[in-house]
Protein backbone atom coordinates (compact mmCIF):
# COMPACT_ATOMS: atom_id res chain seq x y z
CA UNK A 1 0.00 0.00 0.00
CA UNK A 2 2.89 2.51 0.85
CA UNK A 3 4.54 1.47 -2.11
CA UNK A 4 1.36 2.93 -4.65
CA UNK A 5 1.94 6.30 -2.22
CA UNK A 6 5.59 6.24 -2.86
CA UNK A 7 6.09 5.30 -6.43
CA UNK A 8 3.29 8.30 -7.40
CA UNK A 9 5.30 10.59 -4.75
CA UNK A 10 8.31 10.01 -6.37
CA UNK A 11 7.32 10.26 -9.83
CA UNK A 12 5.33 13.76 -8.90
CA UNK A 13 8.69 15.03 -6.71
CA UNK A 14 10.67 14.13 -9.47
CA UNK A 15 8.81 15.94 -12.25
CA UNK A 16 8.87 19.19 -9.99
CA UNK A 17 12.35 19.13 -9.33
CA UNK A 18 13.30 18.69 -12.48
CA UNK A 19 11.48 22.05 -13.27
CA UNK A 20 11.83 23.93 -10.66
CA UNK A 21 15.18 23.30 -8.81
CA UNK A 22 16.49 26.07 -9.70
CA UNK A 23 14.19 28.22 -7.96
CA UNK A 24 14.46 26.51 -4.57
CA UNK A 25 15.78 27.90 -2.03
CA UNK A 26 19.68 27.31 -1.00
CA UNK A 27 18.90 26.18 2.62
CA UNK A 28 17.57 22.49 3.74
CA UNK A 29 14.45 22.10 5.09
CA UNK A 30 13.98 21.76 8.63
CA UNK A 31 12.13 18.54 10.05
CA UNK A 32 10.26 19.63 13.07
CA UNK A 33 9.06 15.94 14.13
CA UNK A 34 10.70 12.47 13.82
CA UNK A 35 10.34 9.42 15.59
CA UNK A 36 12.43 6.53 15.94
CA UNK A 37 11.46 3.10 14.53
CA UNK A 38 10.56 0.15 17.09
CA UNK A 39 10.42 -3.51 16.43
CA UNK A 40 7.52 -4.34 14.52
CA UNK A 41 7.02 -1.05 13.42
CA UNK A 42 5.27 -0.67 9.74
CA UNK A 43 5.16 2.67 7.33
CA UNK A 44 1.16 2.90 7.49
CA UNK A 45 1.12 1.89 11.46
CA UNK A 46 3.80 4.59 12.04
CA UNK A 47 1.37 7.01 10.15
CA UNK A 48 -1.71 6.18 12.25
CA UNK A 49 0.18 6.38 15.48
CA UNK A 50 2.04 9.61 14.86
CA UNK A 51 -0.58 11.49 12.87
CA UNK A 52 1.22 12.07 9.81
CA UNK A 53 -0.14 11.65 6.06
CA UNK A 54 1.29 8.30 4.43
CA UNK A 55 2.05 10.70 1.24
CA UNK A 56 4.02 13.06 4.15
CA UNK A 57 5.76 10.17 5.24
CA UNK A 58 7.25 9.02 2.34
CA UNK A 59 8.20 12.79 1.24
CA UNK A 60 10.22 13.50 4.01
CA UNK A 61 12.14 10.00 4.14
CA UNK A 62 13.50 9.32 1.03
CA UNK A 63 15.35 6.06 2.03
CA UNK A 64 12.55 4.43 2.60
CA UNK A 65 11.93 1.82 -0.16
CA UNK A 66 8.26 1.65 -2.24
CA UNK A 67 7.35 -1.68 0.26
CA UNK A 68 8.56 0.07 3.17
CA UNK A 69 10.39 -3.01 3.90
CA UNK A 70 13.63 -1.35 4.45
CA UNK A 71 12.91 0.17 8.13
CA UNK A 72 15.41 -1.02 11.00
CA UNK A 73 15.41 -0.34 14.83
CA UNK A 74 16.00 3.50 15.95
CA UNK A 75 16.07 4.56 12.70
CA UNK A 76 15.01 8.25 13.07
CA UNK A 77 12.39 9.28 10.64
CA UNK A 78 11.36 12.88 9.83
CA UNK A 79 7.24 13.41 10.05
CA UNK A 80 6.66 16.93 9.70
CA UNK A 81 8.92 19.40 7.88
CA UNK A 82 8.66 22.85 9.27
CA UNK A 83 6.27 25.07 7.85
CA UNK A 84 4.67 21.85 5.93
CA UNK A 85 3.33 19.45 8.35
CA UNK A 86 0.22 17.92 8.45
CA UNK A 87 -0.69 16.50 11.27
CA UNK A 88 -4.63 16.47 11.16
CA UNK A 89 -5.02 12.99 9.54
CA UNK A 90 -7.89 10.54 9.13
CA UNK A 91 -7.42 6.73 8.11
CA UNK A 92 -9.03 5.59 5.33
CA UNK A 93 -11.29 2.20 6.38
CA UNK A 94 -13.00 -0.27 4.39
CA UNK A 95 -16.24 1.25 2.93
CA UNK A 96 -14.62 5.05 3.27
CA UNK A 97 -15.54 7.07 0.80
CA UNK A 98 -13.71 9.80 -0.84
CA UNK A 99 -16.88 12.38 -0.18
CA UNK A 100 -17.85 10.84 3.50
CA UNK A 101 -14.14 12.00 3.97
CA UNK A 102 -14.77 15.57 2.63
CA UNK A 103 -17.77 16.25 4.35
CA UNK A 104 -16.80 14.81 7.37
CA UNK A 105 -13.23 16.85 7.18
CA UNK A 106 -15.02 20.10 5.79
CA UNK A 107 -12.96 20.06 3.13
CA UNK A 108 -13.21 20.51 -0.60
CA UNK A 109 -11.22 17.93 -3.25
CA UNK A 110 -8.83 20.53 -4.63
CA UNK A 111 -7.90 20.69 -0.64
CA UNK A 112 -7.70 17.15 -0.01
CA UNK A 113 -5.27 16.83 -2.79
CA UNK A 114 -2.81 19.94 -2.59
CA UNK A 115 -2.54 18.23 0.93
CA UNK A 116 -2.26 14.24 -0.64
CA UNK A 117 -0.64 14.98 -4.28
CA UNK A 118 -1.20 10.95 -4.54
CA UNK A 119 -4.57 11.38 -4.69
CA UNK A 120 -5.60 11.08 -8.02
CA UNK A 121 -8.37 13.45 -9.63
CA UNK A 122 -11.29 11.35 -9.32
CA UNK A 123 -10.25 10.60 -5.61
CA UNK A 124 -10.19 6.57 -6.54
CA UNK A 125 -6.66 5.55 -5.65
CA UNK A 126 -7.46 6.12 -1.84
CA UNK A 127 -6.96 2.63 0.51
CA UNK A 128 -8.24 1.17 3.66
CA UNK A 129 -5.06 1.76 5.62
CA UNK A 130 -3.70 5.06 4.42
CA UNK A 131 -3.90 7.94 6.30
CA UNK A 132 -4.18 11.22 5.06
CA UNK A 133 -4.01 14.55 5.66
CA UNK A 134 -7.50 16.17 6.63
CA UNK A 135 -6.16 20.07 7.00
CA UNK A 136 -8.80 22.61 6.23
CA UNK A 137 -6.07 24.46 4.44
CA UNK A 138 -2.77 23.62 1.76
CA UNK A 139 -0.28 23.00 4.00
CA UNK A 140 2.72 22.36 1.36
CA UNK A 141 4.38 24.49 -0.55
CA UNK A 142 5.19 23.28 -3.79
Amino acid sequence: MFARVYLATFVAVSAYLACASPLLKARDPVCGRTYTVVPGDTCDAISVAQNVSTYQLAVNNPTVNAACDNLFIDQVLCLGIEGQDCSTVRLVVEGDSCGAILSDAGITLDVLRANNPNVDEGCTNIYPGEVLCTATTPVYVV
